[in-house]
């Protein structure tokens, strides 16, 4: 979560971000960078601190390894890829607009600009694929799967929720979907890329689509307030919970399962009760005669459990782990501030708060700071698009360097996991 992005007032804490399974959290401040370990819920361990990247506003880490990505406020069109066991910088590639977030997974690393998306090889991190001309996208919304399949999701367009989704090892296209009337504030694959949740601006209801079809599985109501901005969107390692954090005080965690259909002898019981009829009544003339986001409320479910803050108007961001086999619901706020609740996978209900942890206060640095390198970026600046089409095209007809050519980032035994 880029907390520094379209213009938003400067704060302590400019980005945070859980890792892809959710075991570390990386934090950006105007100081630095720090990554903690998420092992338990007593004690955060920090894993690294870095006083050099100063503003640090995209810190992403890949997995357990010591690999991590990071973009500051003082070079925002610069993307650092660096190895922060040996403290050293790998690479760096610049492009001709700020860098509003960037995704990784074991193949590929994306870089997302509000008009476009450059897909880059995770063994070599050459630029293999580009996507010009996207919708405005000012927020850098972007998600990229990470087990099985390595898709990448972003808006379709700034007008409506319409959602693209494609495929970066294929490279190509792999369905569009039409999630939400309004525009897309948040969307999220679950692990294994087979399911995408969305939530739009509007933010009273979350939908499920499948992958890569697009068909639309759950429809979940968050709730009838106005004015909720849905800030991020989690699944569970199994898929079978999906967490919805906001500005509100609550965080919604709904539970994905298939409701089971009646039996023979329950629908011919059913009629023989006033409340039967009435049950039956509704459904049968429901969709002649009201209107279809009321008809949809018959259909939609509600949060299975739920996460209780002291104070609202904050985004955050929320994720699933499990610590010693025991689930857990992470929140972070903006304010810099680590809520760790339990989950009760079966009952539900009212999550109990179980620790809390300041993340945005480093160690102060020591008194003298050696200057990062030298800024040395290894692309040209891409120019600038005429055409306001969407298309995509490959590496080729990208103006760009070389990186160094024994660059091996998926060398387990360069990149060990920590």
């Amino acid at each position: 979560m880029n907390l520094a992005i379209a213009g938003a007032e400067p704060k302590k804490m400019m980005c945070v971000g859980f890792n892809q399974d959710n075991t570390s959290l990386s934090v950006g401040t105007v100081n630095g960078y720090q990554l903690f370990s998420l092992t338990s819920k007593d004690q955060l361990e920090t894993l690294h601190t870095n006083f050099t990247e100063k503003e640090a506003c995209i810190v992403s880490r890949l997995f357990s390894s010591s690999l991590v990505a990071v973009v500051t406020l003082s070079s925002p069109r610069k993307v650092k890829i660096c190895h922060f066991k040996k403290e050293s910088e790998i690479c760096n590639y610049s492009f001709s607009d700020t860098i509003l977030s960037v995704k990784l997974n074991r193949q590929r690393l994306v870089v997302c600009l509000e008009e476009n998306l450059y897909i880059h090889n995770i063994k070599d991190m050459k630029v293999i694929h580009t996507i010009r001309g996207t919708s405005p996208n000012p927020l850098g919304l972007c998600d990229l799967s990470y087990q099985e399949r390595s898709y990448l999701a972003y808006p379709g367009s700034s007008q409506d929720g319409t959602l693209q989704i494609f495929d970066t090892e294929a490279l190509k296209p792999v369905v569009v979907i039409a999630a939400h009337d309004n525009p897309l504030a948040a969307f999220s694959f679950n692990p294994n890329g087979s399911m995408i949740a969305t939530a739009s601006e509007k933010g009273t209801v979350i939908r499920v689509y499948s992958v890569p079809d697009g068909a639309r599985l759950f429809d979940l109501r968050r709730g009838l307030k106005r004015c909720v901005s849905i800030s991020s969107l989690a699944f569970s390692s199994d898929s079978l919970h999906l967490g919805a954090s906001s500005n509100t005080e609550t965080v919604h965690i709904f539970k994905l399962e298939t409701q089971a259909q009646p039996s023979s002898a329950h629908k011919e019981e059913t009629p023989n009760t006033w409340t039967g009829y009435l049950t039956s009544a509704m459904k049968s003339s429901a969709a002649a005669y009201l209107p279809s986001p009321v008809t949809d409320m018959f259909s939609q479910d509600r949060a299975f459990a739920t996460c209780r803050l002291e104070a609202s108007g904050m985004r955050t961001l929320c994720a699933f782990s499990s610590i010693r086999d025991v689930p857990y619901v992470f929140v972070v706020t903006e304010d810099g501030q680590l809520h760790i609740f339990t989950l009760d996978p079966l009952k539900g209900g009212e999550c109990v708060e179980v620790a809390r942890h300041r993340i945005d206060e480093f160690v102060q640095p020591p008194a003298h700071v050696s200057s990062p390198p030298t800024d040395r970026p290894l692309t040209s600046p891409s120019r600038k698009q005429d055409s306001p089409a969407s298309d995509s095209k490959s590496y080729h007809d990208v103006e760009t360097g070389s990186p160094p050519a024994d660059l091996k980032l998926d060398d387990d035994s360069e990149f060990p996991p920590m």
